[in-house]
């Protein structure tokens, strides 16, 4: 025993002595070299702190682009299959080509006009010119300076970069609004209307929201544009789910109800396709709210943790509320529940903290389960994927709760004053019901003239017989199933 105490002695002596040498104390000599003149103090943090934000901005960045790809993720294969599953067969690839082909007609959109549209300049209504046709976006050289300059939306986050993760936003939210006119709109009126509705409804909003525009937060005591101080909304409450539940249900009203709806079974064709699709969303929304952090750091943890700390909520209840009321809980609950509790959270994410989060997510699976059969059933629309059931009514709902549950412990964004209910403050739940409501009216309103205009001109129904044929081969000349 003393045998081995002396070795370990000598091991660490041997240890002390070789990390000594390596440290290029003065005087000493590594690796049989003599020390040359050692850094001053000034020298050496300065070189600390410039590895330290290195490393710093490299980490953000990759966090970043990650979660772009998670976002991308989401809407195929994740939401792409979580649709085409709850369709009939002879409809599936209709969906499948919904989603894949506004990846790319909506990045195309984004690259032209659309970011700018969104994010430049810093006016109330809409954004400038500024990045038409990606200048000042990519990649440049400083000529002065003699090196390579990004422009920076943040001192941690390139521009582009910044650019790339909000596109796929601007790719999944149309593609949202897909799942309330699935198996009856023509694929022509389906593009021509996404499109416009990107234009006129989401940069928009998106301006107003998140570019300091009339419905962006406003701290107490600063100057902006913000009614009623604007809205908190971490990462597409307003913009995304609410505009496009909103507007799913004014296309369910606009263009009727599929032929045999409430007379005769429209079961999902392939439940399996819509849970592991659910589970893709699931792992994708991870990106669509902790990323809004637009940083990796303690934040985005926090929005990391409570987004799926909902999710597992909405999943529990949802199929728990079917159990009590039907007597059996379904897989297809529990993948909607589990959706629900995401749409619910999502404006929420960076002003919670976690058992918050399991409320809003029990909450969203309970109402937004209501909304999807009884208030349905009651209106009679045909919301073919309850669209509006989750993200139109899950949408609001978390928007309303983060004005009740937002504290300065997740995020203290309006410095000593209290952010929601839960802390004793009102301003933020007004703003929240300020910002719900023009939402609403404003995706309604434009929704229903486009879809109005796009009838007149090439109409927005497909035919009955294409109907009864299906979208597949009517639209797509194409068989998600061939038998053999």
């Amino acid at each position: 025993m003393m045998r081995q105490h002396r070795l370990k002695a000598a091991a660490l002596c041997a240890l002390c002595g070789s990390l000594f040498l390596l440290a290029g104390f003065p005087g000493s000599a590594a690796f049989g070299q003599e020390a040359e003149t050692t850094p001053t103090t000034d020298e050496q943090i300065a070189a600390l702190e410039s590895g330290v934000a290195s490393a710093a901005l490299a980490g953000h960045n990759a966090w970043m682009l990650t979660s772009t790809a998670l976002v991308l993720f989401m809407t195929a294969p994740g939401l792409a299959m979580f649709y085409s599953g709850l369709v009939r067969k002879k409809n599936v690839l209709s969906v499948m080509m919904q989603c894949v082909f506004l990846m790319g007609m909506m990045t195309v959109v984004w690259a032209l006009y659309g970011y700018s549209l969104a994010f430049g300049g810093d006016g109330a209504y809409i954004g400038n010119g500024e990045y038409l046709f990606m200048q000042n976006v990519q990649r440049t050289w400083d000529e002065e300076a003699g090196e390579p300059h990004t422009p920076e939306f943040s001192p941690e986050l390139p521009l582009l970069t910044h650019m790339l993760f909000q596109g796929m936003f601007f790719i999944i939210t149309p593609a949202l609004i897909c799942g309330a006119f699935a198996e009856r709109m023509k694929f022509s009126a389906m593009a021509l209307f996404l499109l416009l509705w990107g234009t006129i409804v989401y940069c928009p909003l998106c301006h107003w929201v998140w570019d300091g525009g009339i419905l962006g937060f406003v701290p107490t005591g600063e100057e902006g544009h913000g009614w009623a101080g604007g809205a908190l909304d971490f990462a597409g409450g307003t913009v995304v789910h609410i505009s496009s539940g909103v507007s799913a249900l004014i296309c369910a009203l606009v263009i009727g109800k599929r032929l045999g709806w409430g007379n005769e079974p429209m079961p999902p064709h392939n439940l399996t396709y819509t849970a592991l699709g659910a589970a893709m969303l699931w792992v994708g929304w991870f990106g669509f709210n902790a990323g809004s952090e637009l940083l990796s750091d303690g934040l985005t943890s926090s929005a990391f943790a409570v987004t799926h700390f909902s999710a597992a909520a909405g999943a529990v209840a949802w199929p728990v509320v079917e159990w009590l009321m039907r007597g059996k809980p379904t897989v297809l609950g529990a993948c909607s529940g589990a959706v629900a509790g995401l749409v619910c959270i999502t404006p929420a994410a960076g002003f919670v903290n976690p058992m918050p989060a399991l409320l809003m997510g029990a909450a969203a699976g309970v109402v937004c389960y209501f909304a999807c059969t009884w208030l349905k059933n009651s209106l009679k629309y045909d919301d073919s994927l309850d669209a509006f059931g989750v993200h139109g009514v899950g949408g609001t709902l978390g928007a309303l709760l983060t004005g009740v549950f937002a504290t300065r412990v997740a995020w203290n964004i309006d410095g000593a004053n209290p952010l929601g209910l839960i802390e004793g403050g009102t301003r933020v739940l007004i703003g929240q019901i300020v910002a719900v409501a023009v939402t609403w009216v404003f995706a309604a309103v434009v929704s229903f003239i486009l879809l109005k205009l796009i009838d007149l001109t090439i109409g927005l129904r497909v035919t009955q017989d294409q109907e009864i044929q299906g979208l597949d081969l009517t639209q797509h000349g194409e068989e998600g199933y061939i038998a053999l």
